[in-house]
């Protein structure tokens, strides 16, 4: 048997290299590295991906975030909505920008922020809604939609996780994560659905002026070059990075397929134990898998931890502490209690490798070493 990874680039990578390598010479012959063909390319790509809509690249999620939120003209003060369960870059960039973070809990089973929470939030200084569409699969977008537009707030999704999700609205219409809100944000981090090898990110958009004003911004605030309109960053994504990104878009639908193939092999092992949650689907929503996440309802979330490594099986807790008891937010005057069921998945989730390269083999082994530990 293969040795099991986390995420396993490597082997993903042997079956594409010819492409990559070629795709990474082109960019080198050209030694146009920055903002070069390639780049071009990839806005257009994933632009026709996701239904036609404005591509902004940056250099990482986390600036996509920060971009969003000052093309939006969010002023120091502002309330945003967030989750507390997740990770930190998206609270991180509202405290950045001298926002408050505004944390609210999450629903059990999908890990996605709770509409109703949302709503109970909301004040009179809030401006802005920013859900994440945790580990593959879709927040509730209607609701949120709804309640955007009856309080006159913007929404800015981070789909670093769901990039190609889908969801479903109740007319029957639907829309890639991302392009539902004012604007959604991406990471092409290398272990991400779709990742380059190295940090990149983008910003996207159905609003040609938003698209417009984000890449004045990314560009250090330049309309032309050396003409400063606004106040920008220095954000771009290399040519190189855009060049593997061109080559990995293709595979795209076959990798997110590879990991529900992967997810529903776990969940036939895995959905009769006793103790064991399995990921919950969501009928609004298609799920890709960025992670393969159980809760554990017994207490035994460590001990199962610490068998699966004794058996070589790579396992990660995302995440292990709730942002609003984050030292770097203690400022917000939260305490442990005030958003339980985040706290709760906290202390009770455990994600299993998850990747396009699992094999039957592997996931066997990881399953019969769970269902001995839950048998014994």
């Amino acid at each position: 048997m293969r040795k099991i990874e986390l995420v396993d680039l490597k082997t993903q990578y042997t079956k594409i290299q010819p492409e990559v390598d070629k795709a990474i010479q082109e960019v080198i012959d050209s030694t146009s590295f920055i903002n070069g063909e390639a780049v071009k390319i990839l806005k257009t790509n994933l632009s026709s991906y996701l239904g036609n809509c404005h591509i902004v690249p940056c250099a990482n999620g986390t600036d996509a975030l920060q971009i969003s939120m000052m093309t939006l003209g969010l002023n120091p003060g502002d309330e945003v909505i967030t989750p507390a369960f997740t990770f930190a870059a998206t609270a991180e960039v509202i405290a950045l920008l001298d926002l408050i973070p505004t944390f609210v809990d999450v629903d059990e089973k999908t890990f996605n922020i709770d509409p109703q929470k949302i709503k109970e939030a909301i004040t009179p200084r809030t401006k802005a809604i920013l859900p994440v569409h945790l580990f593959g699969q879709s927040a509730q977008m209607e609701p949120i939609l709804k309640m955007a537009t009856e309080s006159n707030l913007l929404i800015i999704e981070d789909v670093a996780q769901a990039i190609s999700t889908k969801y479903f609205f109740a007319d029957g219409s639907e829309k890639y994560c991302g392009t539902i809100g004012n604007m959604g944000t991406t990471s092409f981090f290398p272990s991400k659905n779709l990742g380059c090898y190295g940090d990149g990110g983008a910003i996207i958009t159905k609003d040609a002026t938003l698209a417009e004003k984000a890449q004045t911004i990314a560009n250090h605030g330049q309309s032309k070059r050396y003409y400063h309109d606004i106040i920008g960053v220095n954000s771009r994504l290399d040519s190189l990075q855009a060049a593997i990104l061109n080559v990995k878009l293709k595979y795209l639908d076959e990798y997110n397929a590879a990991r529900q193939k992967a997810a529903s092999a776990y969940d036939d092992r895995l959905k009769e134990l006793d103790g064991l949650r399995i990921p919950y689907r969501d009928p609004r929503s298609t799920h890709v898998f960025h992670q393969y996440t159980l809760t554990t309802t017994n207490g035994s979330r460590d001990a199962l931890k610490e068998e699966l490594d004794r058996n070589n099986i790579p396992t990660k807790i995302y995440y292990p502490i709730p942002l609003h008891l984050q030292k770097a937010y203690n400022l917000a005057g939260y305490r442990k209690g005030d958003i339980p069921i985040s706290e709760k998945l906290c202390d009770s989730v455990i994600s299993l490798p998850m990747h396009t390269e699992l094999d039957e083999e592997q996931i066997d082994y990881i399953c019969s070493t769970i269902v001995k530990f839950y048998k014994k």
